[in-house]
Parts: C-alpha cells; sequence; structure tokens
C-alpha cells in the first residue's frame, strides 16, 4: 500500500478509536455553514463529523474486522464518532437531518453489530444516558423508601399505643 494511503487509513483507525460506535451519512448537500452547526451540535455530546474516503474507511474497517459495508459505502460519506452517548449523537443527527431535509443517515456500527438506518431513528428515540441513569437511581431508592417506611411503622406504632395508653391513664 502507498505511504500516503497507508497514512490516510491510520487517520481513520484514529477516527474510529473514539468511541464504540460509527454513524455512516451522506452529506450530498449539506452547506459548509451547515457542516458547521451539525459539528457544533455533535460537540454537545463529546462526538465529532469527519469526511472519509469510501475506500479508506472500507480498508480501516476490514482491519478491525468489523461487518462488510461495501452497500453502504457509496457517494459522499461522512463518519460521526465520539462521545459516550451513542442514543443522544443519534437524536442530534435526527432532528439535524429532519430539520435541513438534504442529508441522511446511511447505516451505523455499535460494536460489532450493523445498525440500519431504521434502527439508528429508533435509537434517536430512546430516552438519554442521563434519563435512563434517573429512572435506574429511582427504581433502586424506591424500595428503600418503602422499607424504611415499613420499619419506621412498628415504633410509630408502639409510640401511638403508648401515648394513648399515657393519656387514657391522666383521664382516670
Amino acid at each position: 500500500m502507498r505511504p500516503e494511503k497507508e497514512l490516510l487509513v491510520r487517520d481513520v483507525d484514529q477516527h474510529l478509536d473514539k468511541s464504540d460506535y460509527v454513524f455512516l451519512t451522506n452529506y450530498e448537500r449539506i452547506t459548509v455553514e451547515e457542516t458547521e452547526a451539525l459539528r457544533e451540535s455533535l460537540a454537545a455530546e463529546n462526538a465529532e463529523f469527519h469526511v472519509v474516503k469510501n475506500s479508506i474507511l472500507n480498508l480501516a474497517l476490514r482491519r478491525r474486522e468489523k461487518p462488510d459495508l461495501k452497500d453502504y459505502l457509496n457517494g459522499p460519506t461522512a463518519i460521526i464518532v465520539g462521545g459516550e452517548n451513542p442514543s443522544g449523537v443519534a437524536k442530534v443527527l435526527k432532528k439535524f437531518f429532519k430539520d435541513k431535509e438534504k442529508v441522511e443517515m446511511k447505516v451505523g456500527l455499535l460494536g460489532d453489530q450493523a445498525v440500519e438506518t431504521e434502527g439508528l431513528l429508533e435509537l434517536a428515540d430512546l430516552p438519554g444516558l442521563d434519563e435512563l441513569r434517573a429512572k435506574f437511581l429511582s427504581l433502586l431508592n424506591t424500595p428503600a423508601q418503602r422499607f424504611v417506611t415499613v420499619v419506621n411503622a412498628v415504633p410509630q406504632s408502639v409510640v401511638n399505643v403508648l401515648k394513648a395508653y399515657a393519656d387514657k391513664g391522666e383521664s382516670n
């Protein structure tokens, strides 16, 4: 392989190292200003947008023994990588693509699993990572609150009985 090509493959490899997922998009009719706006939106999720050459991306994916995405590597391709929240990144992409009506998601890789466009749109509809964490903590906290209420109920009942007995004794 020519040294320049090897350098490009290593560059794409470095991008792929940034996360366990990668989303491929078609950016054919997007303007420079829109690209910049998308990059800013993705930065909020610690994700990055990179234009790549299809053949170089294919080589980098094959080296990593990822699923074959040749069917999606046509036309202008950009990859989105980075961040720890693929659902949040998918939300940003879905909103951007819906608003602009110009670009489309081609496919995604979550770990070693290829995910079609429909799956990426479903991923975008999932609650965000912070919301899922809050729900999980709420689920963990609920039994503890009920346990404390039950444990507290016995002494409270004893105190109520003693108070009633003491009030009865004073009135006699």
